[in-house]
C-alpha cells in the first residue's frame, strides 16, 4: 500500500452558531478539497444550542467530511478522543478501499473470505495507531463560552495524552475564534507535548462574535506553515517498520491475497 500522508483534522468546539463572515459549511467544505477533515462538538447546558445551532454543528461537520457530537460539558473529554479517533479510521477506510478496489475492481469488500477480511480490518487498526496526526483544535470563545472552558482545558490535557499513546506521530495546535485581530488567534502553538492547558485562556478575550467559518479557513493555513517549518515534508517520519512496510507497493496485495 502507498505511503498515507499526515491524517489532517480540524476540530471545532462552539456552543452557538457562526454570526460572521463565510458560511462555516462552505469552509468546511473547502477544508475537505484540501484534505482536511473537519469534526464538530457542539457543547451545550439545558438545550441551550438550539435547533438552528445542532443543525449547523452537523452540516458542517458533513460538508466536512468529519464527525459530529452535541454533549454536556462534563462529556467533552471522552468525546474530543471519540470522535478524533473514529474520524482518523472513516480516513484509513477510504484509503484502503480505494487500494482494494484497484486490485479487486468492483468486488465488493464483503466478498472477500472472512480471513481477509479479517487482515483488512487489522491492516485498518494498525494504520490508525501508526499513521501520523496532525490537529487544530478550534475552540469558540464567544462569551457564553465562559463557564465550559475548564472542561475545553480538561479536554486538552487528557487529549494530548492520548496522542502520546499512540504509536504513530502525533502534533497539536489550539486556536480560539475570536482572536483579538483576526477571526483566530493561535493560544498553543503546533507541539507534541502540551503540559499546560491553561494557556488556553491566559489573557483571552471573550466575545459575542462567532466566526466560525472565517476561523476554519485561518486555521487552514495552519497546515501549510506547519509543513513549511518541517522543511516541505510531512513534519516527522513514521517508525522505520512502518516506511519499510509502505514502500512495498505489493503491502496490500500481499496481505489480503
Amino acid at each position: 500500500m502507498k505511503r498515507l500522508g499526515s491524517l489532517r483534522q480540524i476540530l471545532v468546539v462552539t456552543d452557538g452558531c457562526s454570526n460572521s463572515g463565510i458560511s462555516p459549511v462552505a469552509a468546511a467544505a473547502m477544508a475537505r478539497e484540501q484534505g482536511i477533515t473537519v469534526n464538530v462538538i457542539g457543547v451545550v447546558e439545558r438545550e441551550e444550542m438550539g435547533a438552528s445551532g445542532e443543525k449547523e454543528v452537523r452540516e458542517i461537520a458533513q460538508a466536512g467530511g468529519g464527525l459530529s457530537d452535541i454533549v454536556y460539558p462534563t462529556q467533552l473529554a471522552q468525546t474530543v478522543q471519540m470522535l478524533t479517533r473514529k474520524a482518523m479510521t472513516r480516513t484509513i477506510h477510504q484509503v484502503v478501499n480505494q487500494e482494494l478496489k484497484a486490485i479487486l475492481g468492483e468486488v465488493p469488500l464483503d466478498d472477500l473470505a472472512p480471513e481477509k477480511r479479517m487482515q483488512v480490518a487489522g491492516m485498518v487498526d494498525d494504520l490508525g495507531e501508526e499513521s501520523n496526526l496532525e490537529v487544530v483544535m478550534l475552540v469558540d470563545s464567544s462569551g457564553s463560552m465562559k463557564p465550559k472552558l475548564p472542561s475545553v482545558q480538561m479536554a486538552i490535557h487528557d487529549f494530548s495524552i492520548s496522542l502520546r499513546s499512540r504509536h504513530g506521530s502525533s502534533k497539536m495546535a489550539v486556536s480560539t475564534f475570536p482572536g483579538k485581530h483576526s477571526h483566530m488567534e493561535v493560544r498553543i502553538p503546533w507541539t507534541d507535548q502540551i503540559d499546560q492547558a491553561h494557556q488556553l485562556t491566559t489573557g483571552l478575550v471573550m466575545s459575542g462574535i462567532t466566526p466560525t467559518g472565517p476561523a476554519i479557513i485561518e486555521a487552514m493555513a495552519l497546515f501549510e506553515q506547519n509543513k513549511k517549518s518541517a522543511g516541505g515534508a510531512d513534519w516527522q517520519q513514521a517508525e522505520p517498520r512502518r516506511r519499510a512496510q509502505n514502500d512495498n507497493d505489493g503491502y496490500l496485495q500481499d496481505h489480503v491475497f
